[in-house]
């Protein structure tokens, strides 16, 4: 397939993890990657691997991501798609433990980060003849799991984009966003596959399982969907064990 030929396409989290696995998979379909990350190290080599772009990239400022889609578009001429993948759990007490702090944090970066990355592409996405916005939010956001803060943010990530989504549907602007469950990643240090047991398809995700779906949202494939949260869940949602 090359379904992405031509296309600028920013990851953000592009380091490490589902990030990655979707700069690498959209790469391997003929996209052009900008590799946004905090740790820039970690861009620098996702990005050589796709003879992309690394930019820094700090969610929880506003000056930072301004700039770094500043000089993607200055480097790119444009940008067609927009992979936000960054985020992550700030530790969090029991609810009813828990500060506002704890809310704030996990609100800042979860929320308000896709927020800011948004509010910096759209300019440049309805500038291009066809583009898409796929965030990457959690069954947390669909299901009573826990982390409370965590999940509530990424629960706002579903009005964001359904809002999104009627804004920028006239001019050639799809957004979604997928939820997945948990996926092998640096996040759970190894543990992962103790939760095999929770999934009706018998293991955990893998960062490629929700690269495979994003590219799928982002791509000509998805022309006529806009507005949705597609799980990726192994069928969790559909019969959690």
């Amino acid at each position: 397939m090359n379904r992405f030929a031509g296309s600028r396409v920013v990851v953000t989290g592009a380091g490490h993890g589902i990030g990655r696995a979707c700069a690498l998979r959209m790469a391997g379909e003929g996209a052009r990657i900008a590799a946004l990350d905090l740790d820039l190290d970690a861009a620098r080599a996702t990005a050589a691997e796709v003879d992309g772009r690394a930019f820094p990239l700090d969610l929880t400022s506003r000056v930072s991501v301004d700039a770094a889609f500043a000089a993607v578009v200055a480097e790119f001429g444009g940008l067609d798609v927009l992979a936000h993948t960054a985020g992550g759990g700030v530790p969090e007490s029991s609810f009813e433990d828990s500060s506002d702090e704890e809310w704030f944090a996990n609100l800042d970066l979860n929320l308000m980060g896709a927020v800011r990355c948004c509010r910096a592409a759209m300019p440049h996405l309805r500038a291009a003849p066809a583009s898409a916005v796929v965030l990457v939010s959690s069954i947390n956001a669909l299901a009573g799991l826990g982390a409370d803060a965590y999940s509530a943010a990424k629960a706002g990530l579903g009005g964001l984009v359904l809002n999104l989504a009627a804004q920028g549907a006239g001019e050639g602007v799809r957004v979604n966003a997928v939820a997945p469950g948990t996926v092998r990643t640096r996040v759970w240090k190894g543990d992962a596959d103790a939760r095999s047991d929770w999934y009706p398809l018998g293991r955990v995700g893998e960062p490629e399982d929700i690269a495979a779906a994003v590219a799928f949202l982002a791509s000509p494939d998805a022309a006529w969907i806009t507005g949705h949260t597609l799980p990726v869940d192994g069928g969790f949602l559909v019969n959690p064990r």
